[in-house]
């Protein structure tokens, strides 16, 4: 079997979680989000838009990426305490509009039924099939639409078409959901009891901007690659400079991660040192990636969301 490549004495010492390397991570994420986030605040008015507007792209990709210690931390990788992953799996899909209960669900199926028809929930959106619908994929706006209509259609209870809720955990997704949609509605209530734009300017509109370049990192995991159950080939890793894979917490690593999912983040790169020579997609960089899929988008698969 293709998950039976590392022994068993290699697969423990790479399942060691740890909190101190969680952390250390989370603060940097949070640290380039606050700057960021800074910058864009004290330059978005006046002439300064050379300071602006990256600071806005940076700023709105750091909220867009908290993506990255959710999926993590839903794995429950992040972090040595089980507690604490799921605390900041909350916390990381309130910033970038998932929800941690149902994303962990959701993702779970993923990984279990991986590039199977009918199966993997991720495949359940058609492919792009010109280059008009990658790029209608790439702005994000799918991926608002149906983000919308999910936690709308789970906060008032409808979970049909969603199987991989059991129902002894559907009242803790709905609560969850709720709990959520109230936090953005106590945050546009503040901003329109101050008059300020709070809302729009320091999370919605950071956050649009910042979805593209996720969708882009995203695209890259399957698109391309076998649609079975073979771990080897129906995943991709995409090798990229270090400090964006270090700031997105090593998620191009990402064949390892599904042969594996029980290694923590920060241990993918010494897992991808001994995986790499039997995975047949191991691509150099995301820009190159995307032009392949471009190329050949008529063969191509679902984008993984």
């Amino acid at each position: 079997m293709t998950n039976q490549i590392l022994s068993v004495e290699e697969l423990k010492s790479l399942n060691v979680r740890s909190n101190r390397q969680g952390l250390l991570r989370l603060t940097l994420h949070l640290g380039v989000m606050t700057i960021a986030g800074y910058l864009w605040a004290t330059n978005l008015t006046g002439d300064r838009w050379y300071i602006a507007i990256p600071s806005l792209a940076i700023y709105g990709f750091s909220l867009a990426i908290m993506f990255a210690p959710l999926h993590e931390s839903s794995h429950r990788t992040a972090f040595a305490n089980n507690h604490l992953s799921d605390a900041i799996a909350w916390l990381a899909g309130l910033l970038s509009f998932y929800n941690s209960s149902f994303y962990r669900l959701y993702h779970k199926w993923h990984h279990r039924y991986a590039q199977i028809p009918d199966k993997d929930p991720e495949l359940s959106d058609p492919p792009p099939a010109n280059l008009g619908e990658y790029l209608l994929q790439i702005s994000g706006i799918p991926w608002w639409i149906g983000k919308v209509q999910t936690h709308g259609r789970v906060a008032l209870g409808k979970l049909e078409g969603y199987p991989f809720i059991p129902e002894a955990q559907r009242e803790e997704v709905i609560r969850s959901t709720r709990l959520q949609l109230l936090v953005y509605i106590a945050a546009i209530a503040i901003s329109i009891a101050f008059r300020q734009p709070w809302f729009l300017l320091y999370w919605l509109l950071p956050l649009a901007v910042g979805q593209p370049f996720l969708r882009f990192l995203l695209m890259a995991e399957h698109m391309g690659c076998t649609k079975d159950d073979n771990s080897l080939t129906n995943t991709r890793t995409t090798l990229t400079f270090p400090p964006l894979r270090y700031f997105i917490w090593n998620i191009p690593f990402h064949a390892e991660h599904h042969l594996y999912p029980s290694i923590p983040f920060y241990m993918l790169p010494v897992a991808h040192e001994k995986l790499r020579s039997h995975f047949v997609h191991v691509d150099s960089g995301y820009v190159n990636v995307n032009l392949e899929i471009v190329k050949h988008l008529n063969a191509q698969e679902p984008v993984a969301v």
